[in-house]
């Protein structure tokens, strides 16, 4: 656990969510862990054992985010791909991912874990943000239908997103940020998609 430094789009991050403006200090909490990876596979999972695997790592993260609680952090950082791991392809992540809607939404997903369909992991780290008081910034998979029409929906019908979310302490989302979209066209024509750090510090900087 590292409470006394992390980087600077860390700080920014927190002082968007808090809006530090109106305090004088907060305090935040940065946690790496060893993440317990699921078996390399070249055919998808079932829901079910995807879900096994992302409660094994949310269980660490469990005792994390009650000790930054405990130690007065306001807000926690958890490393990207600490709930699901690494090494999948396009169609064997897909078990691992949720519908993630727009934080305008206004939604609490530990106390209406039902109203945007299946989202077992959305609901968890919102009851951990609302038990412990706390802001818990987390690395999820989104997921979200397209018009196979248009020119950038991928050929099943969906763009998967690698998605910063947070949740504030009250467990209610109150930022989504979508990293990258997998899209065959958009890697032909070299778009370029800032990772979520870069673009909270460069909002950070700019206001």
């Amino acid at each position: 656990m590292v409470t006394s430094w992390f980087p600077i789009c860390v700080i920014a991050l927190a002082a968007c969510v808090l809006r530090v403006d109106a305090l004088d200090t907060f305090v935040a909490a940065v946690y790496e862990h060893a993440v317990i990876l699921p078996n390399t596979t070249k055919t998808p999972v079932s829901q079910e054992d995807a879900l096994m695997l992302m409660n094994k790592n949310l269980d660490v993260l469990e005792k994390a985010i009650k000790l930054a609680a405990e130690k007065g952090a306001q807000i926690i950082v958890t490393p990207e791909d600490g709930i699901y791991g690494w090494h999948f392809t396009r169609e064997t992540i897909y078990p691992y991912l949720e519908d993630i809607p727009d934080p305008q939404v206004n939604w609490i997903p530990c106390t209406e874990p039902d109203r945007f369909g299946y989202s077992p992991v959305q609901k968890r780290l919102s009851c951990l943000a609302r038990e412990n008081s706390i802001y818990v910034v987390a690395n999820i998979g989104d997921k979200k239908e397209c018009d196979v029409n248009d020119f950038n929906c991928p050929s099943d019908g969906r763009y998967q997103y690698n998605t910063a979310v947070v949740f504030d302490s009250k467990g209610k989302l109150v930022a989504r940020y979508h990293k990258g979209v997998e899209s065959m066209h958009q890697r032909q024509l070299k778009f370029i998609t800032m990772t979520w750090k870069q673009k909270v510090a460069s909002y950070y900087y700019q206001n």
